[in-house]
C-alpha cells in the first residue's frame, strides 16, 4: 500500500499562493496591454475595464466577493481564506507591475499564447496549494471535488459564454488572439489538473 502523500506546509502554501499569483499577473498584463480578452471572473473584469474605465485591480477583487460565500459553504474556510489573498495579491500585481514592467509592444497572438499558457500555470500552481483565482474557479474546482467532473472543461465552457459576450467590444482579430488564449489557459488546466491524479493536499 502506498503511502499517503504529505501535506503541504504552511510555507509550501504561502511560496506557492506568492509564485502562482505573479506568473498569473504577468500572464494578465501580457493581454491587458495587448486589449485581449479571457474568460472567468477575470473575463468578466476585462469586460467592464474596456466598457467604463473603470480600475483593473479593484474590479476585479470585488467582482468576486459573491463567490466567497460559495468558497466557505462549499470548499472550507482555509480554501477560501487563500484564495482571497490571491485575488488581492494578483489584484494588487496587476495595478503594479506595470511600474516595473514598461512593454511598448507586444503580438496579440503572442500575448493570447503567452499570456495564457502563464494563467494555466499559475492557476495550477494555486490550485495545487487549495487556492483560486475566485469566481468561476471556486465554481469549478467544487464541481470536479463534488462530482468527479473536470475542471478544465468546465472552465472553457464559461469561458466561451465570457468571450462571446465581448464580440461587441473588440475587433475580430483581438477576439481571435483572446480565443487563443483562452483555448491555452484550459488546455493547460484540462491536462494537467484531471480527476485522480495530482490533486491540492
Amino acid at each position: 500500500m502506498s503511502a499517503a502523500p504529505a501535506k503541504h506546509s504552511h510555507f509550501d502554501d504561502i511560496q506557492g499562493i506568492l509564485t502562482g499569483a505573479l506568473v498569473v499577473a504577468v500572464g494578465l498584463t501580457f493581454i491587458k496591454q495587448a486589449g485581449l480578452l479571457t474568460g472567468g471572473a477575470v473575463g468578466l473584469t476585462f469586460l467592464i475595464h474596456y466598457s467604463t474605465e473603470a480600475n483593473f485591480g479593484l474590479t476585479l477583487f470585488l467582482i468576486n466577493i459573491p463567490f466567497y460565500w460559495l468558497g466557505v459553504k462549499r470548499m472550507g474556510l482555509e480554501f477560501t481564506l487563500k484564495t482571497l489573498a490571491t485575488v488581492f495579491i494578483v489584484a494588487l500585481l496587476t495595478e503594479t507591475l506595470p511600474l516595473v514592467l514598461d512593454i511598448a509592444h507586444i503580438d496579440p497572438f503572442f500575448a493570447g499564447l503567452a499570456g495564457g499558457l502563464l494563467m494555466g500555470v499559475g492557476m495550477l500552481i494555486l490550485f495545487r496549494h487549495r487556492a483560486s483565482l475566485g469566481g468561476f474557479n471556486v465554481l469549478v474546482l467544487y464541481l470536479q471535488e463534488r462530482f468527479n467532473w473536470s475542471a478544465g472543461k468546465l472552465q472553457m465552457g464559461l469561458d466561451v459564454a465570457i468571450l462571446l459576450a465581448g464580440t461587441l467590444l473588440v475587433p475580430p482579430l483581438i477576439l481571435a488572439a483572446s480565443v487563443l488564449g483562452a483555448v491555452l489557459l484550459n488546455f493547460a488546466l484540462a491536462v494537467n489538473h484531471k480527476p485522480g491524479r495530482y490533486m491540492a493536499f
